[in-house]
């Protein structure tokens, strides 16, 4: 059981559907800056020197166990941090960093960025989106890095790669009182897996914790200024940190932005809405009444939760699976055709497509390994997340998932009760705090079909932020997130602001066809 819509760029499972299914920092010239004062503290305590001026030994990044080295122009290294921020003295952690220096001569510095998940390496996944970004490799160092839990940063285990396949027969959506305890056990399995596993870094895995380590980042990097871009949960993160510190706010993006104003049970009926726009989207795209399209997936979910369908590598498309499936080609729209074609199969008995969309989507390979993203992602959430719906809150809530949406509404509602069930750390907030007055301006952009993190959050984010800080630009596109999918309106605005520091009128606009 997991969050079955991950606040996530996907983007290595988006490459899958693509290819197999169908200096010093601070402003450079023309920098604008908010007139406001800015505050001077950082809300930390003062940092050892030890930790400030570590010295990171840069070398070529070499192979992992899921993929080759990424080439010459890449280098790995590590940076110590506090393990717990409230002892910046006391015990470290290893947080693992990758970096391809600036091309050009005009260095404005270093250019840190966060893919989501939460849970997404950075070291893997910044390699292949340096194509996308690279006009901005002329100017900024491209750094990313491990987030603490994830990956080769103190990466953590909850269970197996047999247990986590043992899991996907759970009924996610269960219909009598032996489905509903087997679905919480499942929820309690987990939490003690992650307690036994992760150990003491288990409560030292939150956003605020990772906001502290990027500046701590910036220091060591050399920067006076954070220059930054956050993609969906990296958005979240991004608002962190500018809460936290003001006045180290260099040019930040926030791309694909998760609604700060959101609790637990809200941020899934924001998906579940999300999930349903991309869908009668997708739908009418095909030549579909969306209602009666959605009837007919939905329909099909209730027959694959009574008769798990047949694949041909032998295992059965049980109904997460299937949900899972639809989910994964609903972020980008050039994935539509393969949901058409898995649809299609699935209606003619055979799950075979499904699942490995499903597959994709859960970072599972064919002997039958796992991807840890997701563990990850459950580990730092649930540390965030100070909401625990019980049971009885989560049935009273069920109706109105359904309304919203008949295929996402009931996966999304169930997944309120199961997702942080048992857990062994209690939450941080009920909302993060994002307000940053007196930061430099924050771009903010919005894409009006993006399923996972829907448009709407985009102004509430620029709003939290706070009046001459958050600045927003929304994409009339499709699919999850919008620099680098296709709006040269929307590419053009962000280069402009991170390499000349041009910031757009709030408000601005990029149409379908920009």
């Amino acid at each position: 059981m997991r969050r079955f819509v991950r606040w996530a760029a996907m983007t290595a499972a988006a490459a899958l559907l693509a290819a197999g299914c169908s200096g010093s920092s601070g402003g450079g010239e023309g920098d604008e800056r908010s007139g406001s004062a800015r505050p001077t503290t950082t809300g930390a305590k003062a940092l050892p020197a030890a930790l400030t001026s570590q010295k990171l030994d840069w070398v070529r990044c070499k192979a992992t166990a899921d993929s080759s080295p990424p080439g010459r122009d890449w280098q790995c290294a590590t940076l110590k941090a506090p393990l717990d921020w409230s002892k910046p003295g006391g015990e470290t952690i290893d947080l693992a960093l990758i970096r391809s220096k600036a091309r050009g001569g005009d260095r404005i510095g270093s250019l840190l960025f966060n893919f989501g998940g939460p849970g997404a390496s950075g070291v893997a996944g910044m390699p292949g989106y340096a194509a996308t970004v690279s006009l901005l490799r002329e100017r900024y160092d491209l750094v990313s890095w491990d987030p603490r839990g994830v990956g080769a940063s103190e990466g953590v285990r909850c269970r197996g790669d047999r247990e986590t396949q043992a899991a996907e027969s759970v009924d996610a959506t269960p219909d009598t009182p032996a489905e509903e305890r087997a679905y919480l056990r499942d929820a309690t399995d987990f939490a003690q897996g992650c307690e036994k596993g992760v150990g003491r870094l288990l409560a030292h895995v939150s956003t605020t914790d990772t906001a502290r380590d990027m500046d701590l980042m910036r220091q060591v990097l050399g920067d006076t200024e954070l220059h930054y871009f956050g993609i969906s949960y990296g958005t979240q993160l991004g608002g962190v940190y500018a809460h936290l510190f003001p006045e180290k706010v260099g040019r930040l993006v926030l791309d694909a932005v998760v609604d700060p104003t959101a609790d637990l049970v809200d941020h899934r009926k924001n998906q579940a809405r999300g999930f349903q726009r991309a869908l009668d989207n997708y739908l009418e795209s095909t030549g579909q009444d969306p209602e009666r399209g959605t009837r007919k997936i939905a329909d099909l979910l209730e027959r694959i939760d009574a008769d798990p369908l047949d694949t041909y590598s032998g295992r059965k498309l049980t109904q997460v699976l299937a949900f899972t499936g639809i989910v994964l080609p609903l972020y980008r729209q050039d994935s539509w055709p393969s949901l058409t074609s898995a649809l299609d199969t699935a209606e003619q008995g055979d799950g075979s497509e499904l699942l490995a969309l499903a597959d994709g989507y859960n970072e599972r390979d064919a002997s039958g390994r796992y991807g840890l993203l997701t563990q990850s992602q459950r580990v730092i959430s649930c540390l965030d997340d100070k909401q625990r719906p019980t049971l009885a809150e989560t049935k009273k809530l069920l109706p109105e998932f359904e309304k919203i949406s008949p295929v996402f509404g009931p996966f999304l509602g169930w997944d309120a009760a199961g997702w942080c069930h048992d857990w062994p750390v209690p939450g941080q907030y009920a909302t993060p705090e994002v307000s940053a007055p007196g930061a430099a301006p924050v771009l903010v952009i919005g894409n009006t079909g993006d399923p996972a993190t829907p448009y709407e959050g985009a102004r509430r984010m620029a709003d939290e932020l706070g009046k001459g800080v958050g600045v927003e630009l929304t994409w009339k596109g499709e699919g999850h997130g919008a620099y680098g999918n296709g709006s040269d309106c929307v590419n053009s605005t962000v280069n402009a602001y991170l390499l000349k520091g041009t910031v757009p009128k709030d408000g601005k606009v990029c149409g379908r066809r920009q």
